[in-house]
Parts: C-alpha cells; structure tokens; sequence
C-alpha cells in the first residue's frame, strides 16, 4: 500500500531542564556586591535550591471521535512519537496523541504496549496516520499530545508538503519539542544568560544552573553543563522575566531583575 509522509518543520529544541522558587530560605542581601551595583543581589541558601516548572493545567481530556478511516483515505502512513524528556516525568498510560490535515482527524491512540500484552509504554507512541495526499499538496499538520497527569493539551503544528513513500520516527526517534505548544504558556522565547551573568563577574561552570521567573513563578531552568540558554515560557507578552544563578563553587544564588520582556520567539 502506498503511504504518505508527514515531516513536522517544528522549533529547534534547546537544553532544557526543570522550575519552583524555595532559593528564599537563606542569607539574603548584597554578600560580596556590597550593596553597591544595583543590577544584581546575592543571597546564600540554606541548600541547593531546586527550580521546576509547573507544568499542571486545568484542561478536560478531549473527547475525538474517529471516522471509518478506510472507507475515506486510500493511503496510510506509520508514525512513532517519543515523548521529551520534560514531560517524561509525568507520562502515563491514560495519555493520548491526536495528528489532524487541515483540521481533519486522520489519527488517534493511546501509548504503545509491551509486545503480548497490554501494558502500555508511557511517552511512547506508535499509530497508523491516513490520508489521500500524492505528495505535491501544502497542507496544515496539528499534532496533539493530551497528558493526563498534567491535565494539559500541547500542541504543535505547520504548513508543509507531504512527500510519498516514508515513514516517520521508526528509523530514528522523532521526539517533538511539545513543550513549545504549552496551552498554559503560549508564549515562549529563547533567553542566553552569558552576557547577563557577566555583570557579577561570573564564569559559567559544570555544576552551575540558572532559572527564569516572573514573579515568584518559575518560566524556564537551565544547567552551564548543557549550554548558557534556555527556553522561557510566558503566559502573554509583557512579562517581566528575572534571572537567578546557581553558583555551585560558592553555594551563592544570584538574582538579576527584570532583564527582559515576555515575546514570542526562539
């Protein structure tokens, strides 16, 4: 049978790692600044302190119902999605994954199962995707992924052209950044920390790890042994984003306010 091919031009991914706020638990003030440059304060935590995003939402889980695909589309194609490691932590079995054309549903499962039994592979998932393309036509791709622990719906999707004759995500890991289609944080911008860490004289180390807040509210982490960027992620634009440092070698949490604004783009 013929099959079409589905090539998601989705956003590039940037090291992430995981933000809450409970560096406020130390020996705050200006330590070795002195209290003389204003663009920065440090503080000494009692601990380490541990920044994640909260990725919860208050979304339902969508109710899809499938067409008779055969009886509508003439080819079909193989799609295997691993999940990111982000959103591994919270992957389970009741999680759902939805591809639409053009607002067309042409593909719904669950997570895949263990080969001669039905236990499910969370963050895992492999379906058949279907559809009367040739291969000439630019269409809408919308891929959907529910998690239910979370109670969010991410979502991603672009114009492109369906090639014929391949599958996707079987001969290597196709693993869209889903984080980039947060319903809760619609916005989302690439931040680099060099040139603002520079500003307390400090040298990014292994070791070292940094977060973005609005607020007391945790946007985006990041750790120096993966790279000096991250991505934010905003509820609107406009947001004022605040940066704070780990230095490992010290144990200093350095904090440095509203450097920039919320706006879409990585």
């Amino acid at each position: 049978m013929k099959t079409i091919k589905l090539i998601f031009v989705l956003l590039a991914g940037l090291a992430l790692g995981a933000c809450s706020s409970d560096d406020d638990n130390g020996n705050s003030g200006n330590g070795n600044n002195n209290g003389t440059n204003t663009g920065y304060t440090e503080n000494v935590p009692d601990k380490a302190p541990v920044w994640q995003v909260d990725w919860s939402h208050n979304q339902e889980r969508p109710e899809l119902a499938e067409p008779d695909y055969a009886s509508i589309y003439e080819h079909w194609t193989s799609l295997k999605v691993q999940i990111e490691d982000e959103l591994m932590p919270y992957a389970s079995g009741d999680d759902l994954l939805a591809i639409f054309v053009n607002g067309e549903l042409r593909g719904l499962t669950g997570p895949a199962v263990v080969v001669g039994s039905n236990e499910p592979i969370p963050g895992m998932f492999m379906m058949k995707v279907w559809g009367n393309e040739t291969g000439s036509e630019k269409v809408y791709i919308t891929l959907q992924y529910y998690n239910q622990t979370l109670k969010q719906l991410f979502t991603l999707g672009d114009n492109i052209t369906l090639d014929p004759d391949a599958t996707i995500g079987i001969e290597s890991d196709f693993i869209p950044e889903f984080t980039y289609g947060s319903a809760k944080y619609p916005v989302v911008m690439g931040m680099s920390v060099s040139s603002v860490i520079a500003k307390a004289a400090i040298t990014a180390v292994s070791g070292d790890y940094f977060a973005a807040f609005v607020g007391d509210e945790c946007r985006g982490t990041g750790v120096v042994a993966k790279g000096t960027s991250m991505a934010v992620y905003g509820r609107e634009e406009g947001e004022s984003v605040t940066l704070k440092y780990y230095q490992a070698a010290t144990g200093k949490v350095f904090t440095f306010p509203d450097i920039a604004k919320m706006k879409r783009g990585i």
